[in-house]
């Protein structure tokens, strides 16, 4: 499994390396730092983008100990939450180590 740095610097090997499953959103917990990157309306932008059926790439989630953890994505989620979905498309990564 990739750690989130190599996530965010090889975005082109993504697709080959790891495989996106559905996970249900309210089995996701976002943390803190997460929610102050939150912008209503890039939500709003993200939802009509989603209804659109534009291309839109997976989250990012970690497995914490009852419930998977946002790494990335926030703006995807809450779109997905206003939409009524009950699940959505995520990478399971594991976290990176310092």
């Amino acid at each position: 499994m990739l750690c989130i740095h190599c996530l965010t610097n090889h975005r082109v090997k993504e697709s080959v390396l790891l495989k996106s499953v559905p996970v249900k959103i309210d089995e996701i917990y976002v943390p803190a730092e997460r929610r102050k990157e939150l912008d209503p309306q890039k939500v709003d932008q993200v939802a009509e983008e989603i209804m659109e059926e534009t291309e839109e790439r997976p989250i990012q989630v970690r497995k914490g100990k009852d419930r998977y953890v946002l790494v990335k994505g926030v703006h995807r989620l809450e779109a997905r939450k206003a939409l009524g979905d009950v699940t959505i498309q995520a990478y399971i990564v594991s976290a990176q180590k310092h």
